[in-house]
């Protein structure tokens, strides 16, 4: 993990809904919780503008996040973040701590890459179709990865990449793998468009 990422939080003892909306109204607060660990859970709040420009960043979802609560540290994951339906900022965050040497599980971003120049698309015009975009993962706070990369060169058409075909790093397992999941993540085949041309034309060859 190369990038550190930091927030400054405040501890919060006034709980409960209405107080939530006072706090995003007039301090421009997001209310917020950590939990896990063997600490009990700890409401705090945001400076939301700070939060925002955190999520910027995809990898902040998969980093150990140094949040500092009036003064003590707390390393910890974004477990969920509650979006306002039509405007998108967070009204509210859930974190869990991390604690060094307990596997941890969290939700990291799938990067393709060769996508263009594999064999199925650079040879013979298909195209990528994705079904994932991000996997679960478990591993320790010290191995999480900030992606994982899925290579495309060797791909075919009519191929699908699976969960079990993904090179992981080091001491990283997947969590739908473990539990007998092997879930397609991406597949290469002719665009619809295409397909739909030529059955078309087998059907006017069939009518002469």
């Amino acid at each position: 993990m190369t990038a550190e990422f930091t927030l400054n939080a405040e501890a919060r003892s006034d709980l409960g809904k209405g107080a939530s909306r006072r706090l995003r109204r007039n301090a421009s607060q997001v209310p917020a919780v950590i939990y896990g660990g063997e600490k009990a859970p700890l409401s705090i709040s945001l400076v939301a503008k700070d939060l925002a420009k955190l999520l910027e960043n995809e990898a902040a979802f998969s980093h150990v996040l140094n949040l500092t609560v009036d003064g003590k540290k707390e390393n910890v994951l974004i477990k969920a973040l509650q979006r306002h339906p039509a405007k998108g900022y967070v009204l509210h965050a859930d974190f869990i701590r991390v604690v060094a040497g307990q596997k941890l599980t969290a939700h990291v971003p799938l990067h393709f890459i060769n996508e263009a120049t594999s064999v199925g698309v650079k040879q013979k015009g298909g195209e990528v179709l994705h079904s994932l975009n991000e996997v679960e993962v478990s591993c320790l706070p010290k191995d999480l990865p900030e992606f994982i990369e899925v290579d495309f060169a060797n791909i075919d058409l009519d191929q699908t990449v699976h969960l079990s075909d993904i090179k992981l790093p080091k001491g990283v397992e997947l969590v739908a793998l473990a539990h007998g999941s092997d879930l397609p993540v991406a597949s290469v085949h002719l665009p619809r468009v295409r397909v739909e041309d030529a059955a078309e034309g087998e059907g006017e060859s069939t009518a002469e």
